[in-house]
């Protein structure tokens, strides 16, 4: 007789888009099944890619809020939707007759380990943004504050607090990694950066390794979305300050937003969804960008970026502002001896 020690994974889908879903999918070598199969995790289900529906689906949920069936990690997508009136009546778990906070209230005191997919779960995230009508909170955290659905004090089993896989949507290499961790009991709490996220990737900026650091360095910045020149200065690029190693782990082993030509809109961080003005321009004050790079005090960067500036070759210069490389590096001898 065999003991099944595979760990045992309910994914719920709450107040969001299911892009985390979707970026998941994307998951490669091995593929988001075989990943879970080689880590000793077992799905139990899934809305979106699971077959059972229904009633099986009904008596799984009760099964584990009743302690019948083991719940070793709940993962939640999508923000929760407190609305109207704390009452969670909009969005209803269907066929149950009860709101969708209920039963992840439920659950994650049942589960070892509670997990926040994608910003929306973690902060509230874009579901929050505007007037928050649906009363939108992440599970832990209403924006950058401790509470959200679950208060300032949860601790899932395990004593851990929510584990806020942030992103939008999450990178799928950020979600596998950290289940693979807490398989392998490899995980505690200091592993989470201050707002709970994994350090592994939280602890990197999206500026390691952009494409673009040669005309960051020189301040050669981009005028318009088609140039090829840094876009922080005028195109609202926050990648000096967002954490996440989005330019180090690519999407599909190519991608990431600046590769794509598109600003770092800092997904990765509570309220991004509302930046206090247009996502693809950079607010300023006396021609200095409000969001400075992490750790650069103002004074300095004025004097960098006018040195920086002085200094930018005219090949770097003329890059920046088109969307295709017009000058190439020069060819000349270095020097260097073999």
């Amino acid at each position: 007789m065999t003991t099944d020690t595979r760990l045992n994974l309910l994914w719920l889908q709450s107040g969001g888009c299911g892009g985390c879903t979707l970026s998941l999918l994307n998951a490669e070598q091995p593929h988001l099944y075989a990943h879970l199969e080689q880590s000793g995790i077992r799905l139990l289900w899934h809305p979106s890619l699971s077959a059972a529906s229904g009633g099986a689906v009904r008596q799984l949920l009760a099964d584990c809020v009743e302690g019948r069936q083991q719940l070793d990690i709940l993962c939640v997508e999508g923000s929760l939707l407190t609305g109207p009136n704390g009452s969670g009546r909009f969005h209803m778990l269907s066929g149950t007759g009860r709101p969708m906070i209920e039963w992840v209230r439920q659950l994650a005191a049942r589960a070892r380990h509670v997990l926040a997919v994608g910003s929306c779960a973690a902060f509230g995230g874009i579901t929050a943004a505007g007037g928050n009508p649906s009363g939108a909170v992440g599970l832990q955290y209403d924006g950058d504050q401790l509470g959200g659905l679950l208060g300032q004090g949860f601790r899932s089993a395990s004593g851990l607090p929510v584990i806020n896989i942030a992103g939008c949507p999450t990178h799928p290499g950020w979600v596998l990694d950290t289940l693979l961790a807490l398989a392998l009991q490899r995980f505690d709490a200091a592993d989470l950066d201050p707002l709970n996220r994994p350090r592994f990737y939280a602890d990197h900026l999206v500026h390691h390794g952009c494409p673009r650091n040669e005309f960051y360095e020189f301040k050669a910045s981009a005028e318009k979305p088609s140039d090829q020149g840094c876009m922080m200065e005028h195109m609202g690029c926050k990648g000096t300050q967002a954490h996440a190693d989005c330019n180090t782990r690519l999407w599909n082993g190519a991608g990431s937003c600046l590769r794509g030509g598109y600003a770092c809109v800092s997904c990765t961080e509570p309220h991004f969804e509302e930046p206090g003005h247009p996502f693809a321009e950079t607010p300023k004050i006396a021609g200095i960008p409000i969001g400075l790079p992490s750790d650069m005090p103002k004074a300095w960067f004025v004097a960098l970026a006018a040195l920086s500036k002085s200094a930018t070759p005219k090949r770097v210069r003329e890059n920046a502002v088109a969307d295709h490389t017009v000058i190439t590096p020069a060819v000349k001898k270095t020097g260097l001896k073999g």
